[in-house]
């Protein structure tokens, strides 16, 4: 019995993580939202954040990774400088100044593209591969189609109000205050896609980083110091100099960062390593659209945002077009890491002829095949028989 309950934990492991991220990423926006509507600078709160985050996984980097920390090498070095550029600088900022022209919700709605642009971009690196006549493959595209149909439907159509009783004589302020208009929503929207793609290409990059330097904590540990100096460079330029906005007090702007800073760059960063490298990019992202579901209730109790009826109809398509891209995943899973029942059955038996050192011909009554073909990474051969011809004879 405790054996199968391990079992299963062992299975709901890598869901359980996921889902932990998305909380994790639903509590960084409706902190960070509150902080930048308070006047924080996006550019500080990205550079606290990223501090924050090295100095927790730093010490854990250096003891922990020992045995697995690879030597350290220009290629990979030249890779970390990307990774750091990518998320800390590019994707965060864009983000966060999307978030100020619009809505936390909306910002977490528009990040539901993200599995799109990552199942694309996995696909043409040949880190996902697509079989079309196969009913997996086709569950993986048709719910990545209905993720970014669920976050068009949310950006575009609002629909109704949905009172509910918490917003009830709030919703005028909100409108005055953090409502967005058209012209921010367009805004808003451009900037948070142009951080969407910067996060795919991070998320692509990271694995493949891993590869070489599988040492996930030290990896994580890099890429905060990184973004944290590159961090700061784009802050004094984009702030020319204003000193003032570095000041932080004990209010929700300290919070955001400590928060962000240890759930949401250093923890996160590390998890989705460690599931990368078992279930691939594309898996770790296709949970992004739970974030918007988390937010919009959130949003609403927190930031008294309003519950348009355009975003309940848009979540319950994401949630359709999550559980297909998740089934596909864990048949793909499920293929990859189980031997066909080709391979299970008793070794093959033949007779073959070797010549002795005197030339003689001897007999071998009997050989055994042995299968070293193995299996590649989560989607390289899904299917157990494509390698059943690699097989090596072994005289007994």
């Amino acid at each position: 019995m405790n054996i199968q309950a391990h079992s299963t934990f062992e299975r709901l492991k890598p869901f359980l993580a996921v889902i932990f991220l998305q909380f994790g990423f639903a509590g960084m926006d409706v902190l960070s939202k509150a902080a930048l509507n308070q006047g924080m600078s996006n550019y500080v709160l990205v550079v606290y954040r990223h501090v924050v985050a090295f100095v927790v996984i730093a010490p854990f980097a250096v003891f922990l990774d020992k045995k697995v920390r690879p030597k350290m090498t220009l290629p990979i070095f030249t890779k970390l400088i990307v990774l750091s550029l990518l998320e800390p600088v590019i994707d965060q900022n864009f983000y966060f100044l999307g978030m100020k022209y619009t809505t936390a919700t909306f910002a977490a709605a528009m990040t539901n593209i993200l599995p799109a642009l990552t199942f694309v971009m996995a696909c043409i690196l040949r880190l996902e591969v697509l079989k079309f006549k196969s009913i997996r493959s086709q569950a993986k595209v048709v719910g990545t189609m209905a993720t970014v149909a669920g976050a068009m439907v949310i950006t575009l159509v609002k629909g109704p109000i949905i009172e509910l009783m918490w917003t009830k004589g709030r919703s005028g302020h909100q409108q005055q205050s953090g409502g967005a208009n058209l012209q921010h929503s367009i805004k808003g929207s451009i900037m948070i896609t142009i951080g969407c793609f910067s996060w795919a290409c991070f998320m692509i990059l990271q694995a493949i980083t891993l590869k070489t330097y599988p040492a996930e904590l030290s990896l994580t540990a890099w890429i905060c110091l990184l973004g944290t100096l590159e961090g700061t460079v784009v802050a004094l330029v984009m702030e020319k100099g204003n000193t003032a906005i570095w000041s932080i007090n004990w209010d929700v702007k300290l919070l955001a960062a400590l928060y962000s800073g240890v759930i949401c760059s250093g923890l996160a960063y590390y998890i989705q390593g460690v599931i990368m490298k078992d279930r691939g990019p594309v898996f770790v992202t296709a949970f992004n659209p739970l974030c918007m579901v988390i937010v919009a209730v959130m949003g609403s109790f927190v930031l008294a945002e309003q519950m348009y009826l355009g975003r309940v109809l848009g979540a319950i398509i994401i949630v359709v077009g999550l559980y297909l891209v998740v089934w596909g995943k864990s048949k793909d899973y499920k293929l990859s890491s189980t031997p066909s029942t080709k391979e299970q059955t008793a070794p093959e038996k033949k007779i073959i002829i070797n010549a002795d050192s005197n030339g003689k011909e001897n007999f071998n009554p009997e050989v055994v095949a042995i299968d070293v073909s193995g299996y590649g990474g989560e989607t390289g051969n899904t299917d157990g028989h494509e390698r059943d011809g690699q097989r090596n004879l072994i005289s007994v």
